[in-house]
């Protein structure tokens, strides 16, 4: 292995190795802490559940938009990509993130890490994994001499992540409560 091929799989390895340990230590955390019922609520709502599912679903439309906005930025759509196009990409992630930080709390400190049935441990696998593979998306943008695929290919991730939250948990909601407020 030459020197470049492990300058870049460092610039890979450590991003990824910081993101499974924040994704483990989140799951730690959410599994070892006595639940204490704090619940997310916000006037007009009518509970918690409620808005985590509204707040997930902006998150995922948010990172939809960031999806879009990728591929016009690697040229993968048959549209000339405007100028602010990066602009845009880079505040819906940082959007969705942070509507996503109330749903994240409220899960950690309210619920914990579930696994009564097969949707709510899947869920709560989903919601650790995404926090990591976001941490390895955020700390991998600031590595150089990166292959072209790393980037997209952390963001896939970040959003099958949050794509696998909003199935288990948001769609869910609106399936078993009609889309309510």
């Amino acid at each position: 292995m030459g020197q470049p091929n492990a300058k870049a799989f460092a610039a890979i390895a450590i991003p990824l190795l910081i993101g499974a340990a924040v994704s483990v230590l989140l799951g730690v955390y959410a599994k070892t802490h006595e639940p204490s019922a704090f619940s997310v609520n916000i006037a007009g709502f009518s509970g918690p559940q409620a808005v985590k599912a509204w707040l997930a679903t902006v998150a995922f439309l948010l990172a939809l938009c960031q999806f879009a906005s990728a591929l016009a930025m690697y040229g993968k759509l048959p549209v000339r990509t405007p100028s602010w196009i990066g602009t845009a990409h880079a505040w819906s992630g940082r959007l969705a993130v942070l509507v996503s930080v109330p749903v994240a709390v409220h899960c950690l400190y309210a619920l914990g890490f579930q696994q009564y049935d097969t949707r709510v441990l899947l869920h709560s696998l989903l919601g650790c994994f995404f926090y990591g593979a976001f941490v390895a998306k955020m700390l991998l943008l600031t590595r150089k001499g990166l292959p072209g695929w790393a980037i997209p290919v952390a963001g896939g991730l970040v959003l099958a992540g949050l794509t696998g939250l909003w199935l288990t948990s948001s769609l869910w909601f609106f399936q078993n409560n009609g889309l309510t407020f």
